[in-house]
């Protein structure tokens, strides 16, 4: 497949988050004053403007949903913010200052004293890229440890419901959040983690990203459509752009998604978004149905790590 100069032109008529991400992932440019333009232009300025004076969004960590600090700071890291922002920093740094349960991860609300691993994993995933001290997250990384199940992965009901089989959604949420925190230089456990994100990949794998591993017929319809923000809902392009990102070779079982994911491209060569997580939100960056800078990028660069295609730009 070649990719040709229009398809990169329209990519680099979106937002500054886009642009910034065409340029490093897909034309190996990394340009720095382009990303410090996101945290004041575009999607960015407008997830800030939302932030309170208290260092929250929404009603604080976790309420509502789709516009709480949590969800909010996950959507801010995956545009590509600069790492060392000080309001964003400041807001990991206060959910880390209150929102330690006694089990040494981040909980989120309610009556129930478990931390959930998956939210912890979403966690690790901006705390880390945004450079958050690393004593801090002592604590968590050791909860997260303590919740690695024997089949390889991670089910956010283990230590509250006594799941014996791990979740696609969990566990993929602790593998990103893994991945930024060896990315980023962190130490603690480090050796321990690695492994347990082996185990992980496996037990993806195992799933073929989306089938049972018992009959194989696809888990659920949703992990075939194409959304974005995914929140913490697992899609096999959600999978497959953790796989490029951690730099793991192609695998056969990867194949089925990847052949799904090339049959979502349209006759325009972009890519639609299928499906939008209900709940409240900020603002729409994309409306589904339509083309979808996101997902064409993410697609892009997956096939471009699995050599799918060339770049003629």
């Amino acid at each position: 497949m070649l990719l040709d100069d229009q398809m990169i032109d329209w990519l680099l008529e979106g937002d500054v988050s886009i642009q910034y991400q065409v340029h490093r992932d897909l034309l190996g440019s990394e340009l720095p004053a382009l990303r410090e333009r996101i945290a004041t232009e575009g999607w960015g300025a407008q997830f800030l403007e939302r932030r309170r004076e208290n260092g929250h969004w929404g009603r604080g960590f976790y309420q509502p949903k789709w516009i709480s600090s949590h969800y909010t700071l996950l959507d801010i890291k995956n545009l590509g913010f600069p790492s060392d922002h000080p309001q964003i920093c400041e807001s990991i740094s206060i959910i880390l200052r209150d929102q330690k349960a006694g089990d040494g991860g981040i909980h989120p609300i309610g009556t129930v004293k478990q931390s959930d691993v998956c939210i912890n994993g979403m966690f690790l995933n901006y705390a880390c890229c945004f450079k958050a001290a690393q004593p801090s997250l002592h604590s968590v990384i050791d909860f997260v440890i303590t919740q690695h199940m024997p089949d390889g992965g991670f089910n956010c009901r283990f230590n509250r419901q006594g799941a014996v089989h791990s979740s696609m959604h969990s566990t993929l949420s602790v593998l990103e959040g893994i991945r930024e925190y060896a990315t980023n230089g962190y130490q603690y456990r480090l050796t321990e983690l690695e492994s347990i994100a082996s185990d992980a990949h496996e037990f993806l794998l195992q799933h073929q990203l989306f089938r049972s591993h018992r009959t194989g017929e696809t888990i659920d319809k949703r992990m075939t459509m194409l959304s974005y923000p995914s929140r913490w809902y697992y899609d096999i392009l959600r999978a497959l752009d953790y796989f490029q990102a951690a730099g793991i070779r192609y695998d056969p079982r990867m194949g089925p998604a990847l052949d799904i994911l090339k049959s979502k491209q349209r006759k325009d060569q972009t890519w639609p978004l299928q499906a939008k997580h209900p709940g409240e939100t900020h603002f729409d960056m994309e409306k589904p149905g339509k083309p979808s800078r996101w997902n064409t990028l993410r697609a892009l660069r997956v096939l471009k790590h699995f050599g799918e295609f060339e770049i003629a730009y």
